[in-house]
């Protein structure tokens, strides 16, 4: 096992562009840590700057305890899972798995043991003699999961290995790498992760904890509910969820039932515990958020006269999106569009409705949060 600790990192380019801004972050040994954020924000860059595939312009990386800023990636005690593979074509499965083994002088005997122990764990004892052009996306993917499994590194660095895969591979893809690193830890063969992915998705059911990146700075690094429940920013609270977070300019007002955020035209009574975290904020413009999840569509459904936090008020029906168990109800408030999610059981007859017409819905506001008005918009509720 190795601990992985970045402090201060910076990246900046010969043509002046930095890319990465004083990183500081301490990954723990055994961990499965997730890069998350949009494309360009420098995620990758960070996991290269850790295999030593790109050089790092300031500050210090240690793995192990040991700083690394100067040695070359086969010192690092690293193995890097890529997006394409890398695959050698003229070369069985077999041989794909024992070549970096055999170019460091390793004993035949221990090779072969490795090799066969990395195709037992990932359940492909029967691919050994096959060619990367006789096997699946997901088979290849394995592939170049089991020569990284056969090093025995310290770190492993997975760079958006299943983006290339289809919807339900990359599904069960998830599932297979989350439990392989669990039974190597279970066998006392626990290994560092640092997994990269655009997907929140990913993140979200793969990461111990999760590392949120925009432009080169961390957001929130936290573990998966508390990123969900507890966002640092507007920022990390658009980003993870689907569907997001219904993010809404609004303002801070004083009404005959004490505070409330006007959205549009609408206005929504803040209970009061929120309300007293907001007294510097009265009369003054904010961001309003509400996950879908907590926007009721059926007022008569079970438990719902129980929420005394609920605040009823009149939508204008846009669109509804069948998922299966689960329905994404469109709808405005005045002029403000708001994504509700429900129970497919429980749309309290929106389904039958046409698109203009009127429903009633009901706001959690015990849920709800507010972020500062400009950039990634601090959580004023934390």
């Amino acid at each position: 096992m190795a601990q992985v600790s970045l402090q201060g990192i910076e990246k900046v380019y010969g043509n002046g562009f930095k890319a990465v801004h004083g990183v500081d972050l301490d990954i723990h040994d055994g961990e499965f840590m997730v890069f998350v954020g949009p494309s360009g924000c420098a995620k990758s860059t960070l996991l290269r700057m850790v295999a030593g595939l790109e050089s790092i312009s300031g500050g210090q990386l240690r793995i192990g305890g040991t700083v690394v800023n100067n040695l070359p990636p086969k010192q690092r005690g690293i193995a890097m899972v890529f997006q394409n593979y890398a695959l050698y074509p003229h070369m069985k499965v077999y041989d794909n798995l024992a070549f970096g083994l055999n170019l460091s002088g390793m004993p035949k005997a221990e090779v072969d043991a490795r090799v066969r122990d990395a195709a037992r764990l990932l359940e492909m004892d029967h691919l050994l003699e096959r060619y990367p052009k006789q096997l699946s996306g997901g088979q290849a993917q394995r592939v170049a999961v089991g020569r990284a499994i056969v090093k025995k590194p310290g770190v492993f660095l997975f760079d958006e290995p299943l983006s290339n895969l289809d919807a339900k591979l990359r599904a069960s893809m998830r599932v297979r790498l989350t439990e392989l690193h669990r039974t190597l830890r279970e066998q006392g063969r626990a290994s560092t992760a640092i997994y990269v992915t655009h997907d929140q998705v990913e993140a979200m059911t793969m990461g111990e904890r999760i590392c949120v990146l925009k432009d080169g700075t961390i957001q929130q690094v936290d573990v998966p509910t508390a990123l969900y429940s507890r966002p640092a920013n507007a920022f990390v609270a658009g980003f993870i969820g689907s569907p997001e977070m219904n993010i809404r300019p609004a303002r801070l007002v004083s009404s005959d039932r004490g505070a409330a955020m006007l959205v549009g035209n609408t206005l929504l009574a803040l209970p009061a515990p929120r309300a007293a975290k907001l007294t510097d904020w009265r009369e003054r413009e904010l961001r309003f958020g509400i996950r879908p999840e907590h926007i009721v569509a059926d007022l008569q459904a079970p438990g719902v006269d129980a929420m005394t936090d609920l605040v009823t008020v009149d939508g204008r029906l846009r669109f509804v999106e069948h998922m299966g168990s689960e329905v994404f109800v469109h709808f405005d408030l005045g002029d403000v569009p708001f994504t509700c999610r429900a129970s497919a059981e429980l749309l309290g007859g929106v389904e039958h409705k046409q698109r203009g017409e009127s429903h009633r819905f009901g706001l959690q506001m015990g849920q709800c949060h507010a972020f500062e008005p400009e950039g990634a918009g601090r959580n004023l509720l934390l």
